[in-house]
């Protein structure tokens, strides 16, 4: 009872505390959209707060958590990039300054999205794609006044996988008529494109910095190269456990490194979350446990389970924020190591904006990885590409941020002192080159 009336206390806060935050000057809009039977997306929207500008004047972005089964609505909003932190203070640097944020829990049963039906989990790329343009068909629809706005989708972890299949099906939509906006670009933070090329790299990398000893490095090596093995025969569940074990190998030869940021051992991804979800597959929960779990820690589950859901209002009662995140992941596990290069390169091909930006101190999907499926593309202007000199991005304080280099509709960002979570680690170093990718300064 102590803890209900909590909650009824916390959303009427929320609703005196959340307009004035901003001075009543970011107006919001959220819903659902029917995708499939029994499946339905949440999308929440911001309008941008520019200082000068009205939102139709500057770009619409969409955000993609990763996962699968990381709530964008959720981790993205509060934790990275939203006008609100966790504790529902003003973010400085939201990218609500500068754009327009449209938030999405994909696939199907992530964050506040949901279905009814077990057999309703998405398993592929092929059908989080078929319903994210549903909902973004459903969206333009309803909001023809960003029908015209330069339209980008940002993406972090998984999120990129399913932000390039995503932004090449758009791009198909658009021009055939289907989908009615301005689609202007994707960027690709810290993606999940070619999960192979990050497993083989952990090894080497962790040894350059000495967090590896020689025999280390042979375990892990060893480990790498049975994914690598399982990949080339077409194993891909197989694929998906021993890139499980070798994760396993790393944290055992390394006390535990931090994947998400090889120098914070004592962070939120760091930590192992109790969980009473069960896995047949020991492994499989394993990567939950690492990968899922820690972006529904608990401040953030009470905040979206209480406050938020009183404010949202539209959220059924039968649905928890983040309940369904098990099977979303469960559900998609025969994808997990599947590569996605080639549509990188359709993107390129078809003239699309394309952007890769990777934190320094990521080892999931570490730079070196990030680099070694970029060299494996067959778009024509890549040898100019490689050819370039890259630039150093520096902040008001001289301090160089970044290095960054740039080609025709390609571009490639290298995030100093960031892990996993650019926004979260570089907020300031984020809202620049988001600047810089959407054309509002460089």
């Amino acid at each position: 009872m102590e803890a209900k009336c909590l909650t009824v206390i916390s959303a009427a806060l929320l609703c005196l505390l959340l307009p004035p935050a901003w001075g009543g000057q970011v107006k919001e809009d959220w819903n659902y959209v029917q995708v499939r039977k029994n499946a339905n997306m949440f999308w929440w929207l911001y309008y941008a707060d520019h200082p000068t500008k009205n939102y139709t004047q500057v770009p619409l972005v969409m955000w993609l958590q990763g996962g699968p089964g990381a709530s964008g609505c959720g981790f993205g909003n509060f934790a990275e990039i939203g006008p609100l932190d966790i504790k529902l203070k003003p973010r400085n640097s939201s990218w609500v300054q500068v754009a327009s944020l449209l938030f999405v829990d994909n696939p199907v049963g992530t964050g506040y999205s949901y279905t009814t039906d077990s057999q309703a989990f998405a398993r592929d790329v092929d059908t989080l794609t078929a319903d994210m343009l549903l909902l973004l068909k459903e969206f333009f629809n309803s909001k023809a006044e960003f029908q015209t706005t330069s339209f980008y989708i940002f993406s972090e972890s998984y999120g990129g996988k399913m932000a390039a299949a995503i932004s090449l099906a758009l791009h198909k939509a658009v021009l055939a008529g289907d989908i009615k906006c301005n689609f202007a670009g994707v960027a690709l933070g810290d993606s999940w494109i070619s999960p192979i090329d990050s497993v083989i790299s952990w090894g080497p990398y962790l040894y350059s910095i000495s967090l590896l000893d020689e025999n280390g490095l042979r375990a892990v090596q060893k480990a790498a190269d049975s994914v690598q093995d399982a990949l080339n025969k077409g194993k891909y569940e197989e694929a998906t456990d021993l890139w499980s074990m070798t994760e396993d190998v790393i944290e055992e030869n390394t006390d535990g490194v931090n994947f998400y940021n090889i120098l914070t051992q004592d962070s939120l991804m760091s930590r192992k979350e109790n969980s009473n979800v069960k896995f047949g597959n020991l492994a499989l929960g394993s990567l939950y446990r690492r990968h899922i779990l820690p972006l529904q820690a608990d401040e953030l589950s009470e905040l979206m389970n209480g406050p938020i859901r009183a404010k949202l209002k539209i959220i059924p009662d039968s649905v928890t924020w983040g309940g369904q995140s098990a099977e979303v992941f469960r559900n998609m596990a025969g994808d997990f190591m599947k590569p996605v290069v080639n549509i990188v390169d359709e993107l390129l091909g078809a003239g699309i904006n394309v952007t890769v930006y990777n934190g320094q101190l990521d080892l999931i999907v570490d730079t070196v990885g990030q680099e070694g499926w970029v060299k494996q593309l067959k778009w024509k202007k890549l040898d100019q590409f490689k050819n370039l000199r890259w630039t150093p991005l520096h902040l008001q304080s001289r301090e160089t941020a970044a290095f960054y280099k740039s080609w025709e509709n390609f571009s490639f960002y290298w995030i100093l002192r960031a892990g996993h979570m650019v926004p979260s680690d570089q907020p300031e170093t984020s809202l620049k080159m988001l600047q810089m990718i959407t054309n509002q300064g460089n």
